[in-house]
């Protein structure tokens, strides 16, 4: 059985003064057959020039790629229609949009496909592997192909030009060239790093280069491949008392690492577990989250609402910028602790949801009888399936 996925991470910067940026990703999951059908398709699209109308341009490329290629279309038929569709520009007569694309089928094979764009860089146990491609030419443009055996922890990096060029005329002479980020990869890779950590890291260092004020926009795009981790997460008691014996036996039962949330709940896992609800002086690692408590058996036990509203908090951050990714990666409170959890290690998230009201959690000014509580697992479950995280929710 096949038990790898596929972790799929991208963040743009910017050129400096514009508000939108000409390069665009795309990312579809297309379900097959079965496993061996299911397919990831990354498509990094870069506009010709910068501001709206390369950000037009990329989006066109990128969603015309993805959208054909999951419904097994071929390149060829690609380029024709991005050739049909979109315009060319009259000053320059060149391309409209460059672009890559990066294919994972079933978790087994990857097929690269690129056009204009620099090369996916491939890391294998933390280092470069170079890899074969071939050149054809369709509809006049140069389209370089390779297609390969994937393995656990493989590691693809797609870039746009602003990441080759960027500290060109500042801090290099002749920008960050290709063999400069393989060896910055090498030297700074971690097993535990997600695809959007990844990113994270490369595009920091590309600001940096930069002196702050990008030259051009950048984007990285990563797919990495890796074994399924599923997380459990259980918050608030039951609608009914009678059903606590059963939610908490099916929580437990499954399969993984396992979060609760709540005081209420945290004493009900106590009992269920016949362990002791280990609680000691209260450490405020931050003092604007409750701190966590100790049972044995359970990987993070803390506070309900105010720590899942900064889970949320840190999780809408992280599938937009992840500017605050230093906080929960380091952080020690139960919020950064169940972050990590979520964000880095999880796969497949499976919460488990009491309907039991707390008065304490109730707003005047949403419809009665509405929790808080449920509203936070809706939106939080939201920002993790965007993180293409599997989610299931069970309410008692």
């Amino acid at each position: 059985m096949n038990t790898l996925c596929t972790d799929v991470g991208y963040i743009s910067l910017n050129k400096q003064g514009e508000e939108l940026c000409g390069d665009h990703v795309e990312v579809v999951h297309s379900h097959g057959g079965g496993p061996a059908a299911e397919s990831t398709i990354a498509v990094l699209a870069d506009g010709l020039g910068s501001g709206v109308k390369a950000s037009i341009l990329s989006t066109l490329t990128a969603k015309i790629i993805s959208t054909m290629m999951a419904n097994s279309l071929t390149v060829e038929d690609c380029v024709a229609t991005i050739a049909a569709t979109l315009p060319v520009c009259k000053v320059r007569q060149v391309a409209y949009s460059t672009f890559t694309i990066v294919r994972i089928s079933g978790n087994l094979e990857a097929e690269i496909i690129l056009y204009d764009n620099p090369q996916v860089i491939l890391l294998r146990d933390g280092k470069n592997l170079p890899y074969a491609a071939i050149t054809e030419t369709i509809g006049k443009k140069t389209i370089h192909k390779a297609r390969l055996q994937v393995r656990e922890n493989d590691t693809f990096i797609a870039l746009s030009d602003g990441a080759v060029h960027a500290g060109i005329g500042k801090t290099l002479n002749f920008g960050w060239q290709r063999e400069d980020i393989i060896r910055y990869l090498e030297e700074n890779h971690s097993p535990g790093f997600t695809a959007k950590t990844l990113c994270s890291m490369l595009l920091n260092k590309c600001y940096s280069l930069y002196g702050g004020a990008p030259g051009d926009d950048t984007t990285v795009c990563t797919l990495k491949i890796r074994r399924r981790q599923p997380i459990n997460l259980i918050i608030g008691p039951p609608a009914s008392p009678g059903d606590v014996q059963k939610m908490m036996a099916l929580f437990f039962a499954k399969e993984g690492k396992h979060i609760v949330c709540g005081g209420t709940t945290a004493g009900l896992a106590a009992r269920f577990l016949d362990r002791p609800l280990e609680t000691g002086l209260p450490q405020y690692m931050d003092p604007a989250i409750p701190p966590v408590a100790k049972i044995e058996g359970v990987d993070v036990v803390s506070e309900g609402v105010i720590t899942i509203h900064k889970v949320l908090e840190y999780a809408k951050d992280y599938i937009r910028d992840n500017e605050k990714y230093m906080y929960w990666n380091y952080g020690q409170d139960g919020a950064s602790q169940i972050a990590r959890l979520l964000f880095e290690e999880a796969t497949d998230i499976n919460f488990y949801v009491g309907k039991a009201i707390n008065p304490a959690h109730q707003n005047p000014d949403l419809p009665i009888g509405f929790s808080i509580k449920m509203r936070l697992i809706e939106e939080l479950a939201a920002c993790l399936k965007k993180m293409g995280k599997q989610i299931k929710v069970s309410h008692f």
